[in-house]
Order: C-alpha cells, then structure tokens, then sequence
C-alpha cells in the first residue's frame, strides 16, 4: 500500500505545514466550538507560520495569542473543553511542554476518569518535534514516550501531508484529549491531498511499502527514513516492509504482527532515546506476541541515551539510512 493518495479533482500539492493548516481550517469552518491558543499563533500565524492567516478570517475571539506560559494555555484550556469548547493548543517547540506537564498528567489525563465520564476533555495539544533543523537546545527533542505512558491521553504524529490534513481534523473530532506530534523537519515535505478523500481511521497503524525481507516500524519522522533506506535495499535484493505507526498511544500493532509472522525480521526506528521508550514497548510486544515467527530478536534503532547534542553534531544522533540498514543486515545475517 503506498502512502500517497491519487490526484484527483479535489487534490492540492501541499507541504505538511499547510496541510495543517487547511486541516484546522476545516475543522474551524465546521464547528465554531473549535478554538486555537497559543504563543504567536495568531498575528504572527505561530512560529512555523503553521497557522498562518487563520485569526485573520475567524477573529481573535477564535485564535488566541497567549501569554508565554504553557502551564497557563493548557489549564485555560482544560476550563474551555470541560465547557464544551474544542481548544487546539499550540506548543512552540516540544521542549517548551514541561511547564504544562503538571496540567497534561493531572487535569487533561484524569478529568474524565475522575468524574467517572461526567466531564469530557476534547483537547487537542499541538507538539512540532524531532530534530533535524540545526535548533538550538531545548527545540528538537523527543519526549512522546513521557506522555504516551499518561493513561487517559492519546498520542499521534502524522508522518507525511495527507495525513496531517485529516489527522488534525480527526483528533479535533475526538472527545479525549489529543497529544498530536508533528515532525517539524518535514513541514515543507509536499504531496497531493485530496480534501474529498475518506481519510484513514485516526488511532491505526498503515502499511505504507509493502515488502517480505523484514519489517520496518517507525512513526512521524522516520517513517520517510525508512522509506528512503527501503528503496536503497532494493539493490542488494531486499524488499523491506514498511509500517507507519501513527498512532502512539494507544499502539496499533496487528500490522506489525501480521508483517512480523511473514517477514520472521523487526527493525524499530525512532528518534527519541531508546531506554524505556516506545521502541521498547513495540520490541517487547512483539516478542511476545510473535516470538515462533522471528527469525532474529527485534532491534531498535532509535537516538543515543544522552540529551540532544548541539545542532553542530545532531547528523551523529539522529538515525539515518545508514544505521537502519546496518541494523537490518544485522538482523538478517542472524
């Protein structure tokens, strides 16, 4: 199955910032309980000018510039969601979250669990993360394993445009509270989005390159990585099968069993540090639910255990090409 969409009448090349933008838009248009708050995210159309132009057509009474405190933007918007609004935070840079942490674990994770599903907390929190920008410290992070191990919460991150337009929408939509991660380096990545199309349900994994030599599983930025290094392995004669995540909490992992039962040969790949991550979890899982079928234990490629290196050295950290296949040679020549 290929992750792009057919062009038809209804499609429109988009770079993912502007798929997000249209997504929100939309969103706007049909529900005016959706509301947008954040830091410059109204006359300045926010740091990536991902919502660009959109307090111009819907007020300031809809796009909110916020004072610079998450803690604040998330608790204020905690109050609007249990009132029946649908906020969509924006977060400038996932390393600026930790003020809200306190807010997101206890009043966005429990509020409905609290009051026994008495109150509702349809809240969306916008996260751009991962590195790959040459940012400064404290910009290009990965902390998604932190808030996928809060029960209550979900936690997504679209990989390409078409599904940053419905995704958004989607988790908009979505009565829980939404941590949707957005991989900033491919913001100006382009395809064609059909606005018309039936999207692809919110919390599933996807299959986006179908292969049989072993199974690539990765989400948000990696998922072209691994693409690009599934393309490359062709040379050598492998087909490698590759899985879009998407969804991060709660995992969808049936696709990557059912790959893991053909393919005998797991390769998890992932920004983020590997120590108790994510990662982690799918490698275990996996191991467990697949352990007749693997051929080689699952490896992880994933960040190295440190924080994030100055933007100078951040090509050493990050997993590329080179280190999955590497990863996936090793696998095979088990």
């Amino acid at each position: 199955m290929d992750q792009r969409t057919a062009v038809t009448a209804a499609s429109t090349k988009l770079t993912m910032g502007k798929a997000i933008n249209s997504g929100l838009r939309a969103a706007m248009e049909r529900d005016p309980k959706v509301i947008v708050m954040g830091e410059d995210v109204g006359k300045m159309g926010g740091v990536y000018r991902i919502t660009d132009g959109l307090q111009k057509d819907f007020g300031e009474h809809r796009v909110l510039d916020t004072p610079l405190a998450e803690s604040g933007i998330v608790g204020t918007a905690v109050g609007l969601a249990v009132r029946g609004f649908r906020p969509v935070c924006e977060i400038q840079f996932e390393g600026f979250i930790f003020p809200a942490f306190d807010q997101i674990n206890s009043q966005v994770a429990k509020l409905h669990y609290r009051t026994q599903g008495m109150l509702k907390v349809p809240l969306v929190i916008r996260v751009p993360f991962g590195g790959g920008v040459g940012a400064v410290e404290h910009h290009s992070e990965s902390p998604e394993s932190l808030f996928a191990h809060l029960p209550g919460i979900k936690v997504v991150s679209c990989s390409n445009p078409v599904d940053a337009y419905w995704m958004i929408q989607q988790a908009i939509e979505c009565d829980d509270p939404v941590l949707f991660f957005e991989p900033k380096r491919r913001y100006h990545e382009k395809a064609e989005v059909d606005t018309e199309a039936t999207p692809y349900p919110l919390f599933r994994s996807r299959v986006v390159r179908e292969g049989s030599t072993a199974t690539l599983a990765a989400y948000g930025p990696m998922v072209k990585t691994c693409l690009d290094a599934a393309n490359a392995a062709t040379e050598d004669g492998h087909e490698l099968e590759v899985i879009d995540l998407r969804t991060l909490s709660p995992l969808d992992l049936d696709p990557v069993f059912e790959s893991v039962r053909r393919t005998g040969h797991l390769v998890v790949v992932s920004e983020a540090p590997g120590e108790v991550s994510i990662a982690s979890e799918i490698a275990d899982r996996v191991q467990r639910e697949c352990f007749y079928s693997l051929e080689a234990p699952v490896l992880k490629v994933t960040g190295f255990d440190t924080p994030y290196p100055p933007s100078k050295v951040e090509e050493e950290y990050l997993p590329d090409l080179d280190r999955v296949l590497d990863a996936v040679d090793r696998s095979l020549a088990w």
